[in-house]
């Protein structure tokens, strides 16, 4: 069966995108559209490679690729296992379709632009969503905990404090006046629960 020349270049860049689409569902997990696209992109080239011949010693850098990949994700020098494994994946994945003469039926150029685009990827956006979600809060409630704040508005049962240099939202069981000292006493999300610093105080 004759085959257009495009296909197989076509098949590459699908797949590499279903590699990317499944390096972002491992970092961002839940949401379940890049699990769905990914699996779309390789069910895809799957089935496409019932026409295109395959070389099948590639799918070996491929794995390593992928395993590298799992690597990055929890060792140190997050960003050389990143490039390594994207080099990987992109270069076998270059080599996993041949012609039927035998030599790699994607164009090199394409694989070479690819390569690069894919190390930029993994390097600029995996290790932004990891660093993302390593990061502690910037607004975070529990350090202000025990601490003495001032009211700010009427507190009745909600309203707003100064505690720490910072404004709260902040809800008490009885009303406070503005002006008066608070101690905050626990959170609820972001919305710290304070007590009259007298009342507060009696409680311990």
């Amino acid at each position: 069966m004759l085959q257009s020349p495009l296909l197989p270049n076509l098949l590459y860049l699908i797949l590499v995108a279903g590699l990317w689409l499944a390096a972002l569902s491992v970092v961002t997990p839940g949401s379940g559209v890049y699990e769905a696209l990914a699996i779309l992109a390789l069910v895809t080239v799957g089935v496409a490679t019932t026409i295109v011949p395959l070389n099948l010693w590639a799918l070996v850098p491929v794995a390593l690729g992928v395993g590298v990949f799992g690597v990055s994700i929890w060792r140190s020098r997050q960003g050389i296992w990143l490039v390594l494994s994207a080099i990987l994946l992109t270069l076998g994945s270059a080599f996993l379709f041949r012609q039927a003469g035998g030599g790699p039926a994607v164009s090199p150029a394409l694989a070479f632009v690819t390569t690069l685009s894919s190390v930029g990827f993994f390097w600029i956006v995996v290790r932004t969503v990891r660093a993302a979600q390593q990061a502690q809060p910037a607004h975070d409630p529990s350090h202000v905990l025990g601490e003495i704040g001032e009211a700010r508005t009427s507190i009745d049962p909600i309203g707003t404090a100064y505690v720490d240099g910072e404004l709260w939202t902040v809800r008490a069981e009885n009303p406070i006046q503005p002006g008066s000292p608070i101690r905050v006493v626990s959170r609820e999300g972001l919305m710290l629960i304070v007590k009259p610093e007298g009342e507060a105080q009696g409680g311990k």
